[in-house]
């Protein structure tokens, strides 16, 4: 089991160091193991809506991110096919977010996946569900993945 946890952590360390959006976002990795995944990030005064809570699309990114990296963890190269949240409470400046992603399903193309996004209280902020396609290409020597926009929409 120690094995396969490693070459998960692989599989998502080297889609992370690819991985521009996340990591200005200040999202962190937690934990990762086959079919899941935890991280971590700050909320920030410039994440913030109108009404002073963390934008909607900021915790779906933090729960996408979850998920991406909990059906990439077996080094096959996934992506999202669907994904919807339910917020529950608002987030604010100062709060430490936890995402877990855990597989449900996971079949020879398509994945279901249930993320959860608590507070540093322990409060659930949000649900996401997602689900995945698997590519026909390993994470890993993806060329085309070089070529897609970025978070900002910039070629990476």
């Amino acid at each position: 089991m120690q094995d396969n946890n490693n070459a998960a952590r692989h599989h998502v360390e080297a889609m992370y160091a690819q991985d521009a959006c996340a990591q200005n976002m200040g999202m962190h990795i937690e934990h990762i193991d086959i079919g899941f995944a935890r991280l971590s990030m700050k909320i920030v005064p410039n994440m913030l809506n109108g009404h002073q809570s963390c934008h909607g699309g900021i915790l779906f990114s933090l729960a996408d991110t979850a998920f991406a990296y909990a059906c990439n963890s077996e080094g096959k190269a996934a992506v999202a096919s669907n994904g919807n949240i339910d917020f529950i409470r608002p987030a604010l400046v100062g709060d430490q977010l936890t995402a877990t992603a855990a597989v449900r399903h996971q079949g020879k193309n398509t994945g279901l996946y249930d993320v959860e996004i608590i507070n540093q209280n322990g409060k659930v902020v949000a649900f996401f569900r997602g689900y995945s396609y698997r590519l026909s290409h390993p994470i890993s020597g993806n060329t085309e993945e070089k070529n897609q926009p970025n978070c900002q929409g910039e070629q990476s």
